[in-house]
């Protein structure tokens, strides 16, 4: 699925990465732990997370992941922001929460990820 529909299905704006709206993203994974991401992460990823600090945008980059969903009306910092553009990741805001914001991908066909080790 492209960041872009992702963006059209959650109603969300872009604050970050507009250029990467046509990015192919596999699966998506919906956290406020990052220690959980870091177990969970795989592939082409969407994040959606209610968690607001520059720990969401080094755990990406960890993980290789390109897009970061804020829920719940979350508004990051213009630090976290310009941490993504600088790391070529997508971020996303919407209104939704987590639950109606994973339930309309995984309805639309966004596959879960799947734990990839026994941690």
């Amino acid at each position: 699925m492209k960041t872009r529909e992702i963006c059209k299905l959650l109603n969300a704006k872009v604050l970050a990465g507009e250029h990467l709206l046509d990015n192919d993203i596999e699966s998506a994974f919906g956290s406020d732990l990052m220690s959980d991401v870091l177990t969970f992460a795989n592939g082409r990823m969407a994040l959606l997370t209610g968690l607001n600090n520059p720990q969401v945008i080094r755990t990406a980059e960890m993980s290789d992941i390109p897009l970061i969903i804020f829920v719940r009306g979350r508004t990051p910092s213009e630090e976290v922001v310009k941490m993504a553009s600088e790391r070529d990741i997508c971020i996303l805001a919407t209104e939704f929460i987590m639950y109606e914001a994973c339930g309309t991908l995984y309805k639309a066909g966004l596959l879960p990820c799947t734990r990839l080790s026994n941690v």
